[in-house]
């Protein structure tokens, strides 16, 4: 029985490890429900401020604002990639780090220093082990993240833009979709691009100017974006890790299938065998 007490333990095994990946699924299910919500409760303020600026912007107003300056030749850009600081989420680290890399290479392709500041102990871990310097790196912010994270991340980004040391900022993060869908992608949130018009232009009464308005409205889109980011990136987290904790229980429950029938076949094959040597030693005694 010695194949077959090995089989009880590897049952035992799959048992324990079936019921923690259930744990964490159920947990990843209530952190990306909440997650979910933060994104949800972020896009208005997102859709008024874009509207906001895109309906004061024009040509004129765009010289007189240092985010919204275009420069001639860029030379010098920062890419901000928001990472976790947790595994066990399938590819979803893998994905982010793939489009940071991606985006480094276009760029510096195209003649660009880049600076690459890392949020998560993932994507920091991954570019050290490939001998990549970080300008930054930030371990701190949480699976929910606040306004204030992403002032700390961006405002210093900000002022170096203003300054005229750095000539654009991008961030790679991922867009929550769906449960089943969050793919990564690269956002350019500085220079500050005209905002789509996502509804009709609107007649505002300015107080006290467009000037006035702008110059508090503009570092807050350009924050507002950095905290979009966060928040999708951190339900799509949880949604990835909900989805390969799924999987894990799931094919969990396919090995147990299979070690509970390999091991009755074992144990009947062994009852079947005592039974003939017993039949067979009757046998012998009467002959």
């Amino acid at each position: 029985m010695a194949k077959g007490r090995e089989l009880v333990g590897r049952i035992k095994s799959t048992e324990n490890t079936r019921k923690i990946t259930r744990t964490m699924e159920m947990v990843a299910t209530s952190k990306m429900k909440r997650a979910q919500d933060r994104v949800v409760a972020a896009r208005p303020y997102a859709k008024a401020l874009g509207d906001v600026i895109s309906s004061l912007y024009n040509a004129e107003l765009a010289e007189s604002f240092p985010l919204l300056r275009q420069p001639v030749t860029m030379k010098t850009a920062a890419v901000l990639l928001l990472s976790s600081n947790r595994g066990l989420a399938g590819g979803f680290n893998a994905n982010l780090i793939r489009e940071a890399r991606h985006l480094v290479a276009k760029l510096e392709g195209e003649g660009i220093t880049v600076e690459l500041h890392v949020v998560g102990r993932k994507g920091a871990g991954y570019f050290r082990y490939v001998g990549r310097e970080l300008a930054s790196q930030r371990t701190d912010i949480s699976e929910a993240p606040h306004a204030a994270d992403a002032s700390s991340l961006v405002d210093g980004l900000m002022g170096r833009f203003i300054s005229g040391s750095l000539d654009a900022v991008y961030v790679v993060h991922s867009v929550y979709k769906s449960a089943l869908s969050a793919p990564p992608t690269s956002t350019q949130v500085l220079p500050v691009a005209r905002p789509d018009k996502t509804s009709a232009q609107k007649d505002y009464l300015l107080y006290p100017s467009a000037e006035a308005i702008l110059t508090e409205l503009l570092p807050a889109y350009v924050r507002n974006a950095v905290y979009r980011a966060l928040v999708e990136t951190a339900a799509a987290e949880q949604a990835a890790r909900r989805n390969a904790m799924k999987s894990a229980t799931d094919n969990a429950g396919e090995m147990l299938n299979v070690l509970r029938r390999t091991y009755n076949r074992a144990r009947q094959a062994n009852i079947t065998q005592e039974i003939a040597e017993i039949v067979g030693g009757a046998s012998a005694l009467t002959g």
